[in-house]
């Protein structure tokens, strides 16, 4: 038999160092293989870049969805979206809308700015006077700014009244109509049809918000609080585009008023209508506007419409920073607070009482953070969850750091909760607030199960013991229970305003009961400090935390960071091979094939809050809800 022979210790020895010396070679080969491949493919994907800004340059701003103050999804779902030709649910941030005009007033690569907006979907008329109002200084700088739509809406229309030119498709329209607020009401569909009794629990005769449950009609005291608010906005509204174009408010009003006499003279053509109104300058085509910013401009053959432009998107890139700063200046922090207020962790776009108060936190430990700015557009939700927030921004305060709120369109019941104890509260005049109220909603189902004949028996410890089972009816001592919880979470919630504001209880309750006001009326009544968009809070915060001239410090955005594959994905897709290969794919394809249609908006939020108000907190009879329907 013949015996294997050991290798001696030197030739181990260079067993050893030629084995390493091959893995060394296969790993440095690899990583200089996957560093080549991953620069091809960004040089594949990136399109070349950013071409250069050249002077004489159009500005185009056209922004196409929802007008949000956070955007809902996040970087890399948004581009896919975007590459697939998705657009129902574009978002386009009001800050980055905002960042551009005033960077495009000082830029002077920027000669004008060209403005569509007959295909944004506005959020409320807050924000688009904050718009309006960044259009306004721009015009102001000498930037000439042309506007075109196809048709517009009222809201859209804000926008378009502040260009120097606005013109409108001669196959367009405009017809300003005023401001309604219509909802659903489903007592008898609930309770008669299906058998579902739903039990109301609330402080306030104004708390309008669940009386779709429980009524057939909206109720006198809801009538008359909506439309005192409403007629503020409308009237507000009637001034910023009169004083745009140079008209009289009470000139658009009487239009409205013989608006049939007016359409039926000018034949049924809306846009000729528009015209004689004298709310736009012209009828134009899409083409015959191209023409004329060729003749004002610099004809490009290559670029969309003929002219030198750059988009939005692209302008944005160009004036951005690009990779998160280093930079060791004092920071002015901003937490979003948009969307509903709901319990646990709730992603960009909604309010989370364990997430948002996260972010708060984190802006309290940063060192580098002076100050911070809540921007806060928000209907309202969970009581528990709101208060989680308020404690941090009553924290934050303690730490020593000032704490500015800025309203956008919609700071109200639970929206107010969050906002309260900061230092100062800005919001827009048309800014819809307070609904300081609370109510709590159960449903209960036993006539409806009994139509298909299903019933519930049992036996309990105590006389208590499975009285909140929504399959049960709901004993009249419960609903006492019930009504304790909710008077107890109204006298709550005054008396931390009363606190905030520097108040009676009895003065916050007068103009409390659930009352909703637009900004101007809260700051007749003491609920709102001073007038003015995200940049006064800003402003303020710094000169509080005494920061000094805007060059001193930086203003900061506390979100979730965008991961660097998210950002690569983003850049992928927004190629132009990227973005043609997706189209083209069976991947495209079958996406497109499962998206389904969304359902009536409001049905959908009223049937969401129903959802809610069934989950009940642990160790609570009924979950508070500190919630407003009361957006345009």
């Amino acid at each position: 038999m013949n015996e294997v022979r050991r290798r001696g210790p030197i030739a181990s020895l260079f067993v050893w160092l030629w084995d390493a010396m091959n893995f060394t070679r296969r790993l440095v080969f690899n990583i200089v293989f996957f560093s080549l491949a991953f620069l091809l493919i960004v040089l594949l994907f990136s399109g070349g870049g950013l071409r250069p800004l050249e002077s004489r340059t159009t500005l185009v701003i056209a922004p196409e969805g929802r007008l949000v103050e956070q955007f809902s999804s996040d970087t890399a779902s948004r581009a896919l979206a975007h590459a697939l030709g998705d657009d129902r649910d574009e978002e386009i941030q009001l800050r980055d809308l905002l960042r551009a005009l005033d960077a495009a007033r000082t830029d002077k690569r920027i000669e004008r700015v060209f403005l569509r907006v007959d295909r944004l979907q506005p959020s409320g008329y807050a924000s688009m006077r904050e718009v309006a109002a960044a259009l306004a200084r721009l015009r102001a700088s000498g930037k000439p700014v042309v506007a075109f739509g196809e048709s517009f809406v009222q809201e859209q229309y804000l926008l378009a009244a502040q260009a120097d030119e606005v013109y409108l498709d001669p196959m367009g329209g405009l017809v300003l109509e005023g401001l309604d607020r219509y909802r659903q009401y489903y007592r008898e569909g609930l309770q008669e049809k299906l058998g579902v009794d739903v039990h109301l629990f609330k402080v306030g005769e104004f708390k309008s918000a669940a009386e779709p449950y429980v009524l057939d009609a909206a109720s006198p005291q809801a009538k008359e609080a909506d439309l005192f608010w409403m007629n503020d906005v409308w009237q507000r509204y009637l001034s910023d585009v009169a004083k745009a174009r140079k008209l009289s408010p009470k000139d658009l009003a009487a239009g409205i008023d013989t608006m049939p006499e007016g359409i039926a003279a000018a034949r049924g053509d809306l846009a000729r209508y528009a015209l004689q109104q004298k709310l736009v300058d012209g009828l134009k085509t899409q083409e015959d506007v191209d023409d004329l910013l060729i003749q004002r401009g610099v004809a490009d053959a290559d670029a969309e419409g003929g002219f030198r432009q750059v988009s939005l998107d692209t302008y944005l890139r160009h004036i951005d920073p690009g990779l998160p700063s280093t930079d060791p200046r004092p920071q002015v922090a901003v937490v979003v607070a948009a969307g509903e207020i709901s319990g646990g962790e709730q992603p960009p776009g909604s309010i989370g009482g364990v997430s948002t108060a996260a972010l708060l936190r984190e802006a309290r430990d940063d060192e580098n953070v002076k100050a911070l700015v809540l921007r806060v557009d928000s209907p309202g939700g969970e009581v528990f969850a709101s208060e989680q927030i308020r404690r941090e921004i009553v924290a934050l305060k303690e730490a020593g750091k000032p704490v500015v709120v800025s309203m956008g369109d919609l700071a109200a019941s639970g929206g107010y909760w969050i906002s309260m104890n900061a230092d100062r509260i800005y919001a827009d005049p048309s800014t819809i607030t307070g609904s300081i109220g609370i109510f709590g909603l159960i449903p209960t189902l036993p006539r409806a199960l009994d139509k298909i004949g299903v019933h519930t028996d049992g036996v309990g410890t105590t006389r208590f013991a499975g009285a909140f089972d929504i399959t049960r009816p709901l004993d009249p001592a419960v609903g006492d229970v019930i009504q304790s919880v909710i008077d107890k979470g109204y006298r709550d919630f005054t008396g931390r305003v009363a606190q905030a504001r520097k108040q009676s209880v009895e003065e916050i309750d007068a103009i409390a009961r659930g009352r909703v006001w637009t900004g101007a009326q809260a700051k007749e009544r003491g609920l709102v400090d001073d007038f003015g968009g995200l940049q006064t809070a800003i402003d303020d915060a710094a000169k509080r935390a005494k920061l000094g001239k805007p060059d001193a410090y930086r203003v900061r955005y506390i979100e979730r960071e965008v991961t660097p594959f998210e950002r690569f994905f983003a850049s992928m897709v927004e190629s132009r091979a990227g973005a043609a290969w997706l189209r083209e794919s069976s991947f495209a394809q079958g996406v497109a094939r499962t998206m389904v249609a969304r359902s009536l908006p409001n049905v959908d939020a009223d049937l969401k809050l129903l959802d809610a108000a069934m989950q009940r907190r642990p160790g609570a009879p009924v979950k508070a809800l500190a919630y407003c329907f009361c957006r345009l």
